[in-house]
């Protein structure tokens, strides 16, 4: 991929290049995503993850170079999107369980054999979902966000999508994790495997989140962003205020707190049922 990644990176460099000379790379680069031959973030031998900022470049371009054109159905289901970003081509082959109802995924997206896409959901342009995962109705993937194998996102969850600025880490959800309804990862977070975020809970950047078994507050750092713990279970929380306007008004902040760590209870009421898959 070397040469793809140096193609991308000389068209990204030159304000002068035009849809002409980048077509042929797109349409290699896209089909190299489809495929799960590249990624926009990766783990490395020591566990860290870090952003391919060559692959999030060429998702910048895609968008540069692309035209809008018109993908309408028929005259009462109008589309229209950049003519690179086409649905993504999925067959009976690929073994993805795509329910009929309103579900999308995008060009440029890789979704494992044996994941279940359950409508309406999306999944946008370099995300990655991995072999076994379930994408519960009105979930999104966002753009170029990683998830492990065995993940459940439950209903009305949403992984942010981070494309800007190409050396951001984005959104990264680990194997066997369990995220719960109407939870929000947003901002780049890492959820290490087999942790368990409980329905409602919000993480981003500058969430600091409160672990009461090892009695420590976890946030981001200039260096990286925030991380969750393998194994931790997370529920929605909330936190005093101090002043005396918030004591007379009885105002608290949202912030989530770690309870425990995944025993064999918890392993019995998140495990996901095979017979689905």
């Amino acid at each position: 991929m070397q040469e793809l990644k140096k193609a991308i990176e000389t068209l990204y460099d030159n304000p002068a290049a035009t849809r002409e000379d980048a077509e042929e790379t797109i349409e290699t680069f896209l089909n190299a995503l489809d495929a799960g031959n590249i990624r926009a973030a990766e783990k490395t031998e020591n566990g860290e993850w870090i952003a391919n900022e060559w692959v999030k470049k060429g998702v910048l371009l895609v968008f540069k170079f692309g035209v809008l054109k018109d993908m309408s159905i028929n005259s009462s289901f109008k589309f229209f999107d950049k003519d690179f970003l086409t649905l993504k081509a999925v067959s009976l082959e690929d073994k993805i369980r795509l329910v009929p109802g309103g579900s999308a995924i995008r060009r440029g997206a890789f979704v494992a054999k044996g994941a279940i896409c359950m409508p309406p959901m999306y999944v946008n342009v370099g995300a990655r979902v991995e072999e076994g995962s379930m994408i519960d109705s009105h979930a999104l993937v966002g753009t170029c966000a990683q998830i492990g194998k065995g993940v459940h996102l439950s209903a009305a969850s949403q992984i942010g999508g981070v494309l800007e600025p190409p050396g951001a880490r984005p959104v990264i959800v680990e194997d066997n994790v369990m995220i719960g309804g109407n939870c929000g990862i947003y901002e780049g977070v890492l959820i290490r495997k087999r942790a368990v975020l409980g329905s409602g809970t919000i993480l981003t950047s500058s969430t600091k989140v409160f672990d009461l078994v090892e009695e420590k507050i976890i946030s981001a750092s200039p260096e990286k962003p925030l991380e969750i713990p393998e194994g931790a279970v997370v529920v929605p929380g909330s936190r005093t205020l101090k002043s005396d306007f918030a004591r007379e008004n009885g105002l608290s902040l949202y912030a989530p707190v770690i309870v425990k760590y995944r025993d064999e209870k918890t392993d019995a009421n998140t495990a996901l049922e095979s017979a689905l898959r």
